[in-house]
């Protein structure tokens, strides 16, 4: 199924304009707690809300059950249509509870953050954390619409914006250098106008390469670029008590994986580094040593793109040019992560 993404400010007309052309029985709204205060009453939306704690910590099998009982208490049915309203950890969830409940219902994106936009609002990815890991449950489910808005970034603080432009960068590296130096010379957090033509094209990418292949058995594979390593020390840092952003965790990620490219593919060092130094200045870093590394590989033996307990990256040979399914070895992971301390000065 195509999904029909829309890139507007005018966020209630698309939202209203999409909902009479699907016509439901019932309307639901599922927001957090931030997003119930900062965006909903904005909006011009008659539904039931359904209201969720917010922060990754609460993306959560329990929160999923929640949602389901809200629904059933609703009436909601196959006719019914969830409108998930906010970051990626509600359109992630969101998605999932619309995707399971009486066997699937049908589902809107309104992501309210740059990573949300960029990333999990699009593409058909859905789930929770579970056990410590993240986004250990979930469902290919696609959203029948979603409206694409930097109408709400101004009620995000700088990191927000960060956190999604990190994956704004890796899918600028998939598709060549000249895109990638244009985002090391932008900042997000300056020009919304300019943002919005940003995403508009960072989303085609990923758009691009979804419907090539959806259920992720080839190409899209690729857009796990930098996710190996950053889920893995997303997931390091929840066992720590001390969460990370998701989109932090990936900058942090693309640099490993792009030493990684370095060294197994030839990517070019300055870009390299160049990459690191925009990082480092924007992203600060994540301390880890060596004492680290055997749960940091445990945790990337873990990832769902592990099929016998190698760990599994998607890999650069240049900007543009992915080499997929590279098994690495624990010994070249530990010499990558030595060298990302390098870079970081950790």
């Amino acid at each position: 199924m195509r999904q029909n993404v829309l890139f507007t400010n005018n966020v209630s007309e698309a939202l209203g304009e999409a909902l009479q052309r699907l016509n439901p029985n019932r309307v639901f709204v599922l927001v957090d707690t931030h997003t119930a205060r900062l965006v909903l009453p904005h909006m011009s939306l008659e539904a039931r809300p359904i209201v969720i704690e917010a922060g990754d910590d609460h993306k959560s099998v329990e929160a999923l059950m929640t949602v389901w009982h809200a629904l059933q208490e609703g009436g909601a049915t196959r006719s019914s249509v969830l409108v998930n309203v906010g970051g990626g950890m509600v359109t992630d969830l969101g998605g999932m509870a619309a995707a399971t409940f009486k066997r699937g219902i049908r589902f809107v994106n309104v992501p309210t953050t740059l990573l949300g936009a960029v990333d999990a609002a699009v593409g058909g990815k859905t789930g929770v954390n579970f056990g410590g890991l993240k986004n250990e449950v979930g469902a290919f489910a696609m959203a029948t619409d979603v409206v694409v808005s930097t109408r709400f970034f101004a009620t995000l603080p700088p990191q927000e914006l960060w956190s999604g432009y990190a994956e704004m960068l890796k899918h600028a590296m998939l598709t060549g250098e000249a895109p990638l130096r244009a985002l090391l010379n932008f900042d997000p957090t300056q020009d919304p106008e300019r943002l919005l033509d940003l995403l508009r094209d960072s989303v085609q990418v990923k758009r691009r390469i979804v419907e090539q292949d959806p259920l992720e058995k080839g190409l899209r594979k690729a857009l796990n670029l930098g996710h190996t390593v950053g889920h893995a020390f997303e997931s390091l840092a929840l066992q720590r008590g001390k969460p990370i952003p998701h989109g932090y965790a990936v900058a942090w990620g693309l640099v490993v994986e792009t030493v990684l490219s370095h060294m197994e593919c030839g990517f070019p060092s300055l870009l390299l580094h160049e990459l690191a130094g925009y990082v480092l200045s924007h992203y600060g870093t994540f301390a880890i040593t060596c004492d680290d590394y055997p749960q940091l590989i445990a945790l990337m033996r873990h990832d769902k793109k592990s099929e016998r307990g190698e760990i599994n990256c998607s890999l650069l040979e240049e900007c543009g040019q992915v080499r997929l399914n590279c098994s690495i070895e624990p010994e070249t992971m530990e010499t990558a992560l030595d060298i990302y301390r390098d870079l970081f000065r950790i």
